[in-house]
């Protein structure tokens, strides 16, 4: 089923949009994924959200949650303060479960695109219909604050996650309309989306309010491209400008409830980003899911209404990230106290939190800079996230997740079935689902393709159908086969990214040689022509095995050196390695070797070099000596980040010593 059309909204004629993730196929490496998360993941984030108790909220046939006795039962401004977790007797519910199954949701859509499954489909029905007889008359729809916390909603936006669910539930409402065609979703987060407008505004006697955990704003831009409404574009509009902006607020809000604002538990608006207004900012603090999701929704807001302003202050954020805050697997967000940032090059490796929900976020967000037209810089980083931060967050047979994705472990760090703050599982679940949607983007007379690998995509341009075939082994190879499909010859623009880690690459266009040099911008390589049924383009692009080092003000990896292949990043695990890990030094001379493992985690590329490891022996009977440890000769073995720990539990690095 293919989306309504799209909103229009004054966007500049070289907006790019995603595909819509029906119209793209995807096979090999990507299709790997896909399938675990449509065959194993989806029916586990259904069933691990029921045996959380998750249904008990929202079903409106079933007894509140929140009058059962409670072993524990926080007041109201106590259960704000703390996240809002209520412990029952029977049952402990969140406030953010409502966004926990708008996400489950979203993965179940696309899976049941990619993989038709009956009893899923009808389960989510059944919670489709719960938040339908849930929905109020007015169309309010939150399950906290209809049955845990009633007579307290749009009282606290800045804790309490109101907007955030249902930015949550209408991005599982576009989603499952999409692959399935069924819109009593759609047609309910229309409804709550229409009361949120009547209640928060910057017209006269609304609240002038936003979230304090931003997401209604991508997901308020996503129901206006399926429905074509501009009012649902508008009011994502207002929640990127009116954020942080003076009287603030949730200093005002605070106080119609009775509350201190500087009683505020994290002590700064940073967590939030809402200190200051968006365009002012320069630099990423806080909470660094709630960075992304800011930055994704103002990326959207940028690309639709031609919005230079926000492109400026983005590219500042973007350069603060890049720069000095971001770990080399994509991932970002060092401490577990603000799950977000500390200070500029504070990046610890054993202790990293690198959030799963955080490198998905960055895939949004760099995904939506490319909206405002093909450009490396950000299509390299969300490729370098897509491969190693945020895949990593699930096991290669899409049934155990990680919360934290460090990158450096003593063995302790091991996947786990579910969390008590369930947001990642389903997160990297519906970002696998939908993968197709990020190879490749749509404009009026061009087409960027942003990702390689076994793919088809089918897309109208200029009234005609079109469909582009991908055939290639990426990652593990570089070779790109294109052919293109055209109903009727076509004129219009294919861009092909050029990544920044190929040392060299050759282009052919219907098998003659084609000098990139003249025709590459921005990353992006711009072939223009009317292309005709059958033309093909072979891209060819090198992959070096590379060894990278870390600022020097990054003193967490002083004196080392981290290893990658294409968009990969590697690591050695205890598995594959005699020595304990950190007594590795990897000489500067070594030669590194890339091999072919086809049976080794579901088939990969493994690196191979003859490295040096100190040796224990002597110290049997002391700490400290005058003499340093001796050294000898080990054949090290690295596999790629993304694959760690899916064998037994057991030592990893990233960052080698280097010799």
């Amino acid at each position: 089923m293919t989306a309504s059309p799209s909103a229009k909204t004054g966007k500049p004629k070289l907006a790019f949009r995603p595909l819509p993730v029906p119209h793209v196929d995807v096979h090999g490496f990507w299709g790997d994924r896909a399938d675990a998360v449509a065959t194993r993941t989806a029916d586990i984030l259904y069933d691990r959200c029921v045996e959380a108790g998750m249904l008990e909220q929202i079903d409106p046939d079933r007894p509140s949650p929140g009058v059962v006795i409670p072993f524990h039962s926080p007041s109201p401004d106590e259960a704000d303060r703390q996240g809002a977790e209520f412990t029952g007797s029977t049952v402990t519910t969140q406030m953010f479960w409502d966004s926990d199954l708008g996400k489950t949701i979203e993965t179940a859509a696309y899976s049941l695109y990619r993989r038709k499954n009956p009893e899923l489909e009808a389960k989510i029905d059944a919670v489709i219909d719960m938040y339908g007889k849930l929905q109020q008359e007015d169309g309010y729809l939150s399950s906290w604050y209809q049955r845990i916390q009633p007579g307290k909603r749009w009282t606290n936006l800045r804790d309490c996650h109101e907007l955030y669910c249902a930015g949550h539930l209408i991005e599982g409402a576009v989603a499952y309309y999409q692959a399935t065609g069924k819109r009593k979703l759609l047609d309910i987060m229309c409804r709550y989306a229409d009361h949120i407008a009547s209640v928060l505004g910057p017209e006269p006697g609304k609240k002038k309010g936003y979230c304090g955990h931003e997401e209604i704003e991508l997901a308020l831009v996503k129901l206006a491209r399926v429905t074509g409404e501009q009012k649902y574009m508008e009011l994502a509009k207002y929640f990127i400008d009116q954020r942080g902006q003076q009287p603030h607020y949730f200093d005002e809000e605070a106080r119609a409830r009775g509350a201190d604002p500087k009683a505020y538990h994290f002590k700064t608006y940073e967590y939030s980003q809402s200190h200051i207004p968006v365009r002012d900012q320069d630099k990423v603090v806080g909470h660094a899911v709630r960075a992304m999701y800011l930055y994704s929704g103002m990326a959207d807001i940028a690309t639709e209404y031609g919005d230079d302003s926000l492109r400026v202050a983005l590219d500042r954020l973007w350069d603060d990230l890049t720069t000095k805050n971001l770990y080399i697997t994509g991932g970002l967000g060092p401490s577990a106290h603000n799950e977000g940032f500390t200070s500029d090059y504070d990046l610890p490796n054993e202790s990293a939190y690198a959030e799963t929900c955080a490198a998905v976020g960055l895939v949004f967000w760099a995904s939506r800079m490319l909206g405002m037209g093909p450009n490396a810089r950000y299509a390299d980083m969300m490729e370098r996230a897509l491969y190693n931060g945020s895949i990593s967050g699930l096991s290669l047979d899409g049934s155990l997740f990680f919360y934290e994705n460090p990158l450096e472990s003593r063995g302790r760090h091991v996947r786990w079935k579910w969390h008590r703050c369930p947001c990642c599982p389903p997160n990297i679940g519906r970002m696998v689902a939908s993968i197709g949607s990020y190879f490749y983007s749509l404009a009026d007379d061009a087409l960027a393709v942003h990702l390689y690998g076994d793919s088809t995509a089918r897309f109208d341009i200029a009234g005609t159908a079109v469909s582009l075939t991908q055939a290639s082994r990426y990652p593990w190879d570089g070779a790109v086969e294109i052919t293109l499909k055209p109903q009727a010859p076509v004129e219009f623009t294919l861009h092909l990214r050029i990544p920044a880690w190929s040392s060299s690459a050759a282009l052919q266009v219907n098998g003659e040689a084609v000098d990139l040099g003249e025709m590459t911008s921005d990353g992006y390589a711009a072939i223009r022509r009317t292309w005709k049924k059958g033309d093909s383009v072979r891209l060819d692009l090198e992959m070096p095995i590379e060894r990278l080092y870390a600022n020097p003000e990054v003193r967490q990896d002083a004196g080392r050196v981290a290893l990658s292949r294409g968009p990969l990043i590697y690591c050695v695990e205890a598995s594959d390695n005699d020595s304990r890990l950190h007594r590795l030094t990897l000489p500067r001379t070594a030669e590194i070797e890339a091999h072919e493992a086809p049976g080794l985690l579901g088939g990969v590329v493994t690196l191979s070099a003859t490295a040096r490891a100190d040796a224990g022996d002597g110290w049997q009977d002391g700490l400290y000596r005058s003499e340093p440890p001796a050294s000898v000769e080990t054949r090290m073995t690295a596999i790629p980040y993304f694959a760690w720990d899916n064998r037994e539990p057991g030592e990893m690095l990233v960052w080698l010593r280097d010799g």
